[in-house]
């Protein structure tokens, strides 16, 4: 059964993101809750995707444990066990999709990592020869293999708006902090690296991700939020990849690619039929037990 939206009337709630229900525990810690609840073009559909949620947090715990000698990250614990009291009273509605957090100073700027020319970055490119206004060498299609990483931040937007891609200078703008610009920049692309060539030994190419980043009391950087997941990255099937065309995915392009043919007016809620469903579910449950070794029970 899928799960909307959680319902945890004795924690705070503090927000309900795309997918994330965020819940205050206590002063230090949060509980982020992965709902089955799939977002595309900026816009949350009406129906979910049962037992994605579960798949997100699992994957993320995945790459929170190989990634963690990059950068350290917030989670204090997902064993349901381990949990406080007041958090394990819901566990028929959370466990397996819900991991307990440090608080930090959640930072204003969505850290992507480009690998690959495809998405909103080939549609700028198409236009200025740019992404993000960082000008590329001509002639490159649709997912090529960009001459090098690309860190091409975004804004954070509220939800119903669009993020808005930013030359990476305009985040010092935003930060006010040209060090932490630069130790936000090195950190992604090095998180983006170890996984990309992780993923690659898998059969997987990660052609681009997002991460978010927070400080803790010490103002010491720390990954936050989902990591490396299908919601915020893409993962390619290596030995069906082609510079030139739109790629098979792992993740929920073949979503977008569904919205794209009914004409989705990207502003208005819609109900996705279950074949969409079915095999956008398919696709996350395949590039999780690819990554990992593991198959994943729902």
């Amino acid at each position: 059964m899928a799960l909307l939206e959680s319902h945890c009337p004795e924690l705070k709630l503090v927000a309900r993101g795309k997918v994330r229900d965020l819940y205050e525990v206590d002063d230090k810690s949060l509980l982020f809750v992965a709902t089955d609840r799939i977002s595309a073009f900026d816009v949350i559909m009406k129906n979910a995707i049962p037992g994605k949620g579960k798949i997100l947090t699992q994957l993320s715990l995945f790459w929170f444990d190989l990634l963690k000698d990059v950068l350290p990250n917030h989670l204090i614990t997902a064993n349901f066990d381990d949990m406080p009291s007041n958090v394990q009273q819901y566990r028929s509605q959370l466990e397996g999709r819900s991991i307990l957090v440090k608080k930090m100073r959640v930072l204003p700027i969505e850290a992507i990592v480009r690998g690959y020319i495809t998405g909103s970055g080939l549609k700028e490119y198409k236009q200025k020869g740019t992404i993000c206004d960082i000008p590329l060498p001509e002639g490159l299609v649709e997912s090529q293999k960009l001459p090098e990483v690309l860190f091409t931040p975004s804004t954070k937007a509220e939800i119903g708006d669009h993020d808005e891609n930013i030359h990476p200078s305009k985040m010092v703008d935003i930060l006010g902090d040209k060090a932490l610009a630069d130790q936000i920049t090195q950190a992604a692309v090095a998180l983006y690296t170890k996984a990309r060539d992780f993923a690659a030994e898998k059969g997987i190419i990660i052609a681009d991700t997002k991460f978010e980043f927070g400080l803790d009391e010490n103002n010491n950087l720390v990954v936050v939020d989902e990591v490396l997941t299908p919601d915020s990255s893409r993962f390619w099937p290596a030995d069906k990849y082609e510079a030139g065309r739109v790629q098979e995915s792992f993740d929920k392009q073949f979503l977008r690619n569904y919205l794209e043919s009914i004409g989705f007016d990207k502003n208005t809620s819609i109900e996705l039929p279950s074949e969409v469903t079915d095999n956008t579910l398919a696709k996350y449950k395949e590039a999780y037990s690819l990554l990992t070794g593991k198959q994943i029970s729902l």
